[in-house]
């Protein structure tokens, strides 16, 4: 029976796998909100911001060069190490929960990493392009070779290797992810920004963020694995 389009689709087990990838997203999502959304309550005793917390992080470590700033949104937090930006959200920047000190160390975690040359974080920047073609590409490529049949076999193979590219970047992106967490960790307790009590509260934040990453790397995985099962052999061709 063939994999293409039309009847063979929806008779394809396959789909089992994005089925397990979206749920995945989908109970890592709420998870994060609703811790999020727990200690987003909880007032840090020291009283400072987001923004606040994260000046003094970057000062102490000598980063001057870093600016704070505030981007709208809902936990768009984020750093952009071409500008040396760091941006804080609406929920963040001049909330002085827990939760929000506990974003905001985190991002300034990653300009640590951009100030040390931390290594997994230059891997990703550096496939940022090409995971951004993987992700917008890929499946359009994939498409086009299972349209044309047999002839677009090799095209089908490209489309599944472009695709891969963005599978990397999401796979690359948990260590990154994860040291900027133990470094936020770290520093807040270091630096008497917060509590033993309170940094636990962030663990508990930022460990359900984690899990968002992971969720986001798992479907990617098992995207990639439909589309290899499907198309890799040889490229959409109706099988037996």
């Amino acid at each position: 029976m063939g994999y293409g389009f039309g009847y063979g689709y929806y008779m394809d087990w396959t789909y089992i796998l994005v089925l397990i990838g979206a749920v995945l997203c989908m109970a890592a999502s709420a998870k994060v909100n609703s811790t999020y959304g727990k200690y987003s309550r909880v007032r840090s005793m020291s009283g400072m911001t987001g923004a606040e917390a994260a000046q003094r992080i970057l000062n102490r470590n000598g980063i001057y060069d870093v600016r704070v700033e505030h981007v709208r949104g809902n936990l768009t937090d984020h750093y952009d190490p071409s500008a040396k930006v760091l941006r804080l959200s609406d929920a963040v920047y001049g909330s002085n929960s827990v939760a929000a000190i506990g974003v905001a160390a985190h991002e300034c975690g990653h300009a640590v990493q951009h100030q040390k040359g931390y290594a997994p974080l230059r891997i990703r920047s550096t496939l940022v392009p090409v995971a951004n073609i993987g992700s917008r590409l890929g499946l359009p490529i994939i498409i086009i070779g299972v349209l044309l049949g047999g002839a677009g076999s090799f095209l089908a193979q490209i489309g599944i290797w472009v695709f891969s590219a963005a599978v990397l970047f999401q796979v690359v992106t948990l260590p990154v992810e994860f040291n900027a967490s133990d470094r936020a960790m770290r520093m807040l307790s270091e630096y008497g920004i917060l509590g033993q009590q309170e940094v636990g509260h962030v663990r508990k934040v930022l460990g359900a963020a984690a899990l968002t990453y992971v969720a986001a790397a798992a479907s990617s995985i098992l995207q990639l694995l439909r589309l290899v099962m499907l198309f890799g052999g040889r490229g959409g061709r109706d099988r037996d």
